[in-house]
């Protein structure tokens, strides 16, 4: 049986505009940015594309709202958005925003959930700054997303930035 292919973070590079400061202009690059999804409950973390466009596998089948209040049970999930960059030694974290999602574990077909569209553009958008933005994560969360960054991309961990490390332990 052919391997599964793992995700990898996006690392590219490239001007979309060329430079020329045309059309596009203003926008944000999201060419080194990865969402990671961190399920405490699974105690398991990866990279899901499909959060760039709010389609990841814990966002399927959720109507979001902006409060917590009617959510029975609901389970904690955090969309890490972890931006990268080259440098000569390689590729490494640069910034890092976690935002809190949280599903009501109720059996409906569409489940009512939670999470903070504000928070998830300026988390993303910090984070491609150079910001690190983890300290309102569990302490559990926090050790599962590090042990899936040193498992899985070590030489991306090994090469980050001091403030990216020190934010997560």
């Amino acid at each position: 049986m052919a391997e599964e292919k793992k995700n990898q973070f996006n690392i590219l590079s490239g001007d979309s505009t060329g430079g020329d400061g045309s059309y596009g202009v203003g926008t944000i690059n999201l060419d080194n940015i990865s969402p990671v999804i961190v399920d405490p409950q699974k105690e398991e973390a990866y990279i899901d594309m499909d959060a760039l466009h709010a389609r990841s596998k814990i966002e399927k089948k959720v109507r979001f709202k902006p409060d917590k209040e009617p959510l029975v049970e609901p389970n904690l999930y955090w969309i890490v958005w972890v931006a990268t960059q080259v440098a000569q030694e390689g590729p490494y974290i640069y910034g890092i925003g976690a935002c809190e999602v949280q599903v009501s574990t109720e059996e409906r077909r569409i489940k009512p959930g939670y999470k903070s569209m504000p928070e998830h553009v300026n988390n993303l958008d910090k984070s491609l700054k150079g910001k690190v933005l983890v300290e309102h994560m569990d302490e559990k969360s926090k050790q599962i997303l590090v042990d899936y960054l040193k498992e899985e991309h070590g030489e991306l961990w090994k090469n980050s930035r001091d403030e990216v490390i020190d934010g997560l332990q």
